[in-house]
Formats: structure tokens, C-alpha cells, sequence
């Protein structure tokens, strides 16, 4: 998929659904990088992504993968989740919201993530999603694990940006900002996380403790020749 291509599809995603996507471009090579930097370089990691859109982190995180591990994106829009799935046949992509994430990577045979990348568009997220969003990763990230992900530099000041980097700092022991990405559009924060306070936030505080519900994942095809995926379940297809 070219760069005008992917920008057409986000634009258009974007325009339909602009909560969800919330963003117009995809991630600049330098962003991706930044973000995805977390990634071992050995062993077999399980790295989950959510909120890939046309995949600018998805593209990076496979060439640093090199067929090790395994690779679960999380993308909320059915059509960017068909298209990443199309692109990237070795990535196991489920149409479904983050704060599934729990239960999405225990139905993929998983407790823990070693690392999780994060696409998605705090800024634009009510408190509750914020919330459980980010009580979810916690829940399922490693003892050693690291979670990654990064915010536009025009909306840093904005209050839902402020109150998110503050959960961010309830959620982890150790937070530790990048320096600016400029070469994306727009300039964009990069965050690391580790360290995870299980308890904080807590999932389903501000909704009544209610479990999310509606999970659909995509049609899978057969792993690529030679990489193994791991055990599957029924409704992963």
C-alpha cells in the first residue's frame, strides 16, 4: 500500500469515524520507530498493538520481529481491520475495542504481553475508556514488560491529554517521555510505561464493573509457510 493510499484511507476513516481514528496521516517512519523501540531482539515475544490503522507501526514491528514471537493488532474499525489483515498475513488482527484486551489475548492462548504499542488516540477518549483502556494493558503486561505509545504535540495541553498522562502515571511506576518526534504531521510525544500497577485504574470502575461485550475477530488466513502462530481458538477463525 503506497503513502497516498494509506493518507486516503485514514482521511476517509477519519472523516466517517473521527473518535475512532483519530488521526487524518499515518504515522511517519520515525514515529513508528520510536514507538516500536520496546520490541526485543531476541527470543519470542508476544507484542500487542493496538489501534494499528493502515499499519505504520505494524510494518515496523514485523521487520523487528523477523518471524519470532507472536504479533496480535487490536484495530476497533472493521475496514482498517480487514485491510491490515490483507497486508500483513503473518500478524493475527482482531476487530475489536482495546479494553477487550484481557480476554482477547486468554482466547489467543496468552496470560501476558511482552510489549504492547498503543495507536491509539488518547486525546479524543472520554475518562471511562482512558480508564479501562489503560487498566486492561496493565492487567496483561509482564513483570518486565514495556508499554509504549505517544501523543500529538498540539494537544499536549489539551485536558483530556492531562488527564490521560496522569493515568499514565497511576498505571506505571516508571514513565518516561521521548524527546519530540518532528518529523511526523503532526510533531508527536513518544511515552514509555513499565512497570505496571495491577490495580490501578481499576477496569470497569466508572461502568458499573460491566465486561465488554461483542468481540469479533476477523477470518484468519493459514500463517505463513515456515512461522508459527500458536494454538488458536474456535472464534478466532
Amino acid at each position: 500500500m503506497s503513502l497516498t493510499s494509506e493518507t486516503g484511507t485514514m482521511l476517509r476513516e477519519f472523516l466517517r469515524s473521527p473518535i475512532d481514528t483519530g488521526a487524518v496521516a499515518p504515522s511517519s517512519r520515525r514515529l513508528a520507530e520510536a514507538v516500536t523501540a520496546p520490541v526485543p531482539e531476541r527470543g519470542d515475544p508476544v507484542v500487542v498493538e493496538l489501534g494499528p490503522g493502515t499499519g505504520a507501526f505494524t510494518g515496523t514491528i514485523q521487520e523487528q520481529l523477523r518471524g519470532r514471537g507472536r504479533h496480535l493488532a487490536i484495530e476497533i474499525n472493521p475496514q482498517l481491520a480487514g485491510r491490515l489483515s490483507d497486508r500483513f498475513p503473518g500478524v493475527e488482527v482482531l476487530n475489536a475495542q482495546a479494553a477487550q484486551l484481557p480476554q482477547l489475548l486468554a482466547e489467543q492462548g496468552h496470560e501476558r504481553a511482552d510489549v504492547v504499542v498503543s495507536g491509539l488516540p488518547w486525546a479524543s477518549f472520554p475518562r471511562t475508556v482512558q480508564s479501562e483502556t489503560l487498566s486492561a494493558i496493565s492487567r496483561v503486561l509482564a513483570p518486565e514488560g514495556a508499554f509504549t505509545t505517544f501523543g500529538y504535540l498540539h494537544a499536549r495541553r489539551l485536558a483530556p491529554a492531562l488527564r490521560f498522562r496522569r493515568m499514565l502515571h497511576e498505571a506505571f511506576e516508571e514513565v518516561v517521555a521521548g524527546r519530540t518526534v518532528w518529523g511526523n504531521l503532526p510533531p508527536a510525544l513518544v511515552y514509555h510505561g513499565r512497570r505496571a500497577r495491577k490495580a490501578a485504574p481499576l477496569l470497569g470502575a466508572a461502568s458499573g464493573g460491566r465486561s465488554p461485550v461483542g468481540l469479533a475477530p476477523l477470518p484468519r488466513r493459514p500463517a505463513v509457510p515456515g512461522r508459527s502462530v500458536g494454538p488458536r481458538t474456535p472464534s478466532a477463525g
